[in-house]
């Protein structure tokens, strides 16, 4: 029974009408594919970062940043490297809200564990650090290790488990941290550059060096007990650097007087000595006219030092009448 004319199934073409065009299928694919290649063909690379050009998986150059091209349809593979940015693994914490999955511990086993270390003297001590680095060589970095972040994260215990295992537990909780950062530093650089992992490492930094929690409290007291007799020791310096220099200073003065009086007597001495010899040859050049010259100024010194003399001539008749001379400062009356 044919459709009623009114029916939809009656504007519908028959399929005996259609016909598969190989040309126009081609097209389409054709169409398809370059549409496709074109979107893939273009990446854009940051301006941080360095993209590493493998084409069948081959390394074949690398990218600096902006946009660049690319062989479609995985002949060519772009990684992303971040040479710009400086990366850092945490050991022994956690800090929240981290964008790189290698920056801190996977579990809190993992942190635990990262942590708790045995010194060189068989003591337990609790350390967390953090190492800082960035991508120095691209190419290694993506060709030599598989997940080089993790690599050097073990590489990284490694260091400070054996640096912390050469010292006793007070050198790395009290007086050895900088030098422990020190030795980790170069021994971590040395390990990365032997590998070739085209990693630099910029900084290893000690967060907290600490005992096991169970004894945390007495470590507390023996440390305070350390800084009380280092305050005492400071102050015992101190008063010895006031009062010695003191001591000294007064000492120099005693000396120096005693040198000073000592030279005075000395010169005194020795110009006696040549007044004396001056005198003496005079004395001997003239014997009767120094002798007199002697007496003369002796008795001058002698009697201008004695008051309410009378100089008489030893051949004066009478000597009594002059006695009752008045004195000559007394006033006369009448």
């Amino acid at each position: 029974m044919p459709d009623h004319p009114s029916s939809p199934f009656a504007r519908l073409p028959d399929p005996a009408q259609f016909r598969f065009n190989p040309k126009f299928a081609l097209g389409i694919l054709g169409a398809i594919i370059l549409v496709t290649g074109a979107l893939t063909c273009a990446y854009q690379v940051p301006a941080n970062s360095v993209a590493v050009v493998q084409r069948f998986g081959a390394w074949l150059k690398n990218v600096g940043p902006g946009l660049n091209f690319r062989l479609p349809f995985g002949v060519d593979s772009i990684t992303i490297v971040e040479v710009q940015r400086q990366l850092k693994l945490e050991f022994g914490y956690s800090t929240p809200g981290n964008t790189n999955p290698y920056q801190s511990p996977y579990s809190r086993d993992d942190l635990e564990g990262e942590k708790n270390m045995v010194t060189g003297d068989l003591n337990a001590v609790v350390v967390e650090w953090v190492v800082q680095y960035h991508i120095a060589d691209p190419q290694a970095y993506v060709f030599e290790f598989r997940e080089p972040p993790q690599t050097l994260r073990d590489l990284s215990q490694a260091v400070m488990r054996e640096v912390v295992g050469d010292r006793s537990v007070d050198e790395v909780l009290t007086i050895g941290r900088q030098e422990m950062e020190t030795v980790s530093l170069d021994r971590l650089q040395q390990l990365v550059a032997d590998l070739k992992m085209g990693i630099h490492i910029d900084q290893v930094q000690l967060r907290n060096v600490n005992p096991p929690p169970p004894v945390q409290m007495s470590f507390d007291e023996v440390n305070k007990a350390q800084q009380e007799k280092e305050q005492m020791i400071n102050k015992a310096t101190g008063d010895y650097n006031r009062e010695v220099p003191k001591a000294r200073g007064e000492a120099d003065q005693v000396l120096s007087a005693a040198e000073g009086y000592a030279t005075r007597r000395v010169n005194e001495a020795e110009g006696d000595t040549a007044r004396f010899n001056s005198i003496l040859t005079e004395y001997l050049k003239a014997p009767e006219v120094t002798r007199r010259r002697l007496y003369l100024e002796t008795m001058a010194e002698i009697l201008s030092a004695t008051p309410g003399k009378v100089i008489l001539d030893d051949k004066a008749a009478n000597f009594i009448p002059h006695m009752a001379l008045p004195d000559a400062a007394a006033p006369q009356g009448r």
